[in-house]
Parts: C-alpha cells; structure tokens; sequence
C-alpha cells in the first residue's frame, strides 16, 4: 500500500485546470519541474492507481467491479505515459486500448443504474479526457495524429511536461492554434508546505508545532533541502523515519533532517 495522498492546493487548481479542459473539449499544457506533483495529481484526477491495475488483469468478474465501474464513470478519463521515442502506430493502438477499456467500465455502470438499455453500440464513448504525461517524447508525427483525434472526436486532451514545453509546441502550428488552457504547476508555497509536514509528522507518530524552536529549525532544514518540491519531500520521510529508528531518536530535529537528505541523491 502506498501513502495517503495528500490533497494540496496545488492538485486543486490542477483539478479545476482539468475541469475546464475537460468542459471546453480543448487541449491543454501542464508543466512545472520535475517532482512538483503533477504526475500525482493527473493520476489522482483520473483515479488511475486503482482503475489500471484492475484494467490490466480484467480477469473473470467479481462482486468488487461494480466499485471500479463507478470509479470510471466519475473520472471518464485516461492517463498514459508514452514510450521515449514511441512509434506512432504503437501509440494509437495502446491509447486506443485504454479508452476502449475504460468505455467498457462506464457503459457496464450506465447500465447497472439504468440509464443505458438495449444492444450495445460499438460507436458509443464515454470518455471525455486523456492526459498524457512526459509529453516531451511524443513526435510530430504523435503529436499530429492526436491533434487529428481531437478534431474528429472532440477529445479533451491534457499534455503534460516540463517548464518550456509550451513554447516547444509553437513550432506545431495547427496543434498550437487549438491550445485552450495552460497551467503551471508550482512548487509548495510556505504554508502548504507545513500543511504537508504536519501530516508527515504525524504518519511517523509526532506532533509539529511551528513554534516550538527545534520544529521550526527542522522545518527550515526540511525547506531549505527541497524548496517545495513535492516528490522530494515523499522521498525524504521514510528517511527521516529510518534515522530516527537506527538512532533511538524521539525528536525530529534540523540534525536528523540533515542526516536524512544525505543519504538522498539530490540535484542541484
């Protein structure tokens, strides 16, 4: 089991972001640096973590899929991360497959509410957004069938990728001419960072109080090491954790803080 997903204003403005993309059937860009949380968020939004597993197996029936096919009916979305250097057919065919999937899901919970009777209708779709992360890697050709996808299906798609990736598709014209909406996501601002350590503190059995003077110094080390950056602060947790329990340590101080980053590999 992986951790609670800490809901931040930053996946908030990245669920409106969505919304409106997803409302507006048009493409939009997000981008931010690297391990900001948008990859959390966008899977998150489209509840992939549960959704893809249960896609993948699609094994004999069972009484949990009525959950999973509500699940995709509340997100109608598909989140998909290319190969580096993917060869276009390959990916129309595995976006394809998803969709179809994920289709799959929904008509079975439209019809278990009542809402769809009758044959099925191998034109009908439900999904109404795919967002792809690590957009960089997409070829103009990738870029252009999806482009073309969109046009014909009125598609929302969501591109994902880092600072730059905007001006990066000015050079694709016709797909650029059709961008609706471009959100960056940003790094944790001071105070939804100590919303964030507040719940860490907690996960590890301690109490962060802002104003007590060795919590505030481990909270200036823990912001001085990842300047609000999301995936940085997942890493270092269970680090901070192991010092405190190879050491016999109650207290999380700037000290243990520091010992933890070291055994990290930070960039600059």
């Amino acid at each position: 089991m992986g951790q609670a997903f800490i809901v931040t204003k930053e996946h908030r403005r990245f669920s409106e972001f969505a919304n409106a993309v997803r409302k507006e059937q048009t493409i939009g860009i997000c981008h931010g640096d690297a391990g900001v949380g948008k990859t959390q968020s966008a899977r998150r939004y489209a509840n992939w973590d549960n959704l893809a597993p249960y896609i993948d197996k699609w094994g004999p029936r069972s009484d949990a899929d009525a959950g999973f096919y509500a699940l995709a009916n509340r997100s109608r979305t598909v989140f998909y991360t290319p190969e580096v250097l993917p060869r276009p057919k390959d990916l129309v065919r595995e976006i394809g497959h998803w969709q179809s999937m994920v289709n799959i899901c929904v008509e079975e919970h439209q019809r278990a509410i009542g809402k769809i009777t009758g044959p099925r209708s191998p034109g009908r779709t439900f999904v109404e957004l795919l967002i792809i992360d690590e957009a960089e890697r997409l070829t103009p050709m990738a870029l252009e069938l999806l482009r073309d996808q969109h046009d014909r299906t009125h598609l929302a798609i969501i591109l994902i990728g880092m600072p730059g990736i905007d001006q990066r598709f000015r050079h694709y014209p016709q797909l650029y001419s059709r961008l609706g909406f471009s959100h960056h996501y940003r790094p944790l601002g001071r105070d939804e960072l100590l919303f964030v350590l507040d719940r860490h503190w907690t996960r590890i059995g301690r109490t962060l109080d802002p104003e007590d003077f060795t919590d505030a110094q481990a909270i200036a080390a823990v912001e001085r090491i990842t300047r609000g950056n999301f995936r940085l602060l997942e890493r270092l947790f269970p680090q901070i954790a192991r010092v405190l329990k190879i050491n016999q340590l109650e207290t999380i101080t700037d000290d243990v803080v520091e010992a933890a980053a070291s055994i990290l590999v930070i960039g600059d």
